[in-house]
């Protein structure tokens, strides 16, 4: 099959790593990857924070950009989500028509990560290594948007050497949210606080998820309390092998309450 990758806008800034596990992982499973070059943010953040009207010119570009993939899959639950609920909603509004009815096609060609891997390629073990004590936290958007369900944690328990460990309280939201962790900064830390909490009560080594938005927050927070615990998506978990482990680099370049910005390395 034919699969055009979504990197996603801040996956591609911030932690590219992610998008290219995923295509490590889709190519390893005997895929062709493409990267279509003209795309960039789906919109999301514009249509959450109420900029519908300015959301219209940046969706009609996500809709343009993927015309024609047989499938389109993404490392962020967040963003599938976005695309699924929002975009056809937003061209709608803004008088495209036209391209609603393309976005409606197209979000039914998109995917996130575990739902392509298990709901349409059928695989749950992906022939993934990776020996570590790992958590799952289960982000609002996959969780009760997209209903992902226990497609990730099937894939997880399928990786050879990773003691997975249930996270206690793992449906709840970790606080990021987009720009509520900025517009609302202290109801965002007490958010994070508990769910800092619930993970180190895990003791793993490994805090993943499916957006590297959340993992970001809780990694943030994770490293200021220099808890040792980590936190790496789920694309890179199920890319790495015995032959090639992925360094466990942690997703806490950046959180909203940092006051400093570390480097991301490729």
């Amino acid at each position: 099959m034919r699969i055009a990758l979504f990197a996603t806008c801040l996956v591609d800034t911030m932690v590219p790593q992610v998008a290219r596990a995923t295509a490590v992982l889709l190519e390893r499973l005997g895929h062709e990857v493409v990267v279509p070059p003209g795309q960039a943010c789906c919109g999301q953040m514009h249509v959450n924070t109420g900029y519908r009207r300015e959301a219209v010119p940046v969706v009609a570009n996500h809709v343009r950009a993927f015309a024609g993939a047989e499938a389109v899959v993404a490392p962020s639950g967040s963003c599938v989500a976005s695309i699924h609920h929002q975009q056809a909603m937003v061209l709608r509004r803004g008088g495209e028509h036209g391209l609603a009815a393309d976005a409606e096609a197209l979000a039914e060609r998109t995917y996130e990560l575990s739902q392509f891997l298990v709901d349409v390629l059928g695989v749950t073990d992906v022939g993934a290594y990776y020996p570590h004590r790992v958590t799952y936290h289960p982000t609002c958007h996959s969780l009760r948007l997209l209903r992902v369900g226990d497609r990730p944690l099937r894939l997880l328990r399928a990786v050879r050497g990773l003691e997975l460990v249930e996270l206690p309280g793992a449906e709840s939201c970790c606080g990021f949210g987009g720009t509520f962790a900025v517009k609302n900064a202290d109801t965002s830390t007490a958010m994070l606080t508990d769910k800092m909490a619930n993970v180190l009560s895990t003791h793993a080594e490994v805090c993943t998820a499916g957006d590297a938005s959340c993992l970001m927050h809780i990694g943030g927070g994770l490293s200021r309390l220099r808890s040792g615990t980590r936190t790496v998506h789920l694309a890179e978990i199920l890319a790495s092998t015995e032959q090639f482990t992925r360094p466990t680099t942690p997703t806490d370049a950046v959180s909203p309450h940092q006051t400093t910005q570390p480097a991301v390395t490729a």
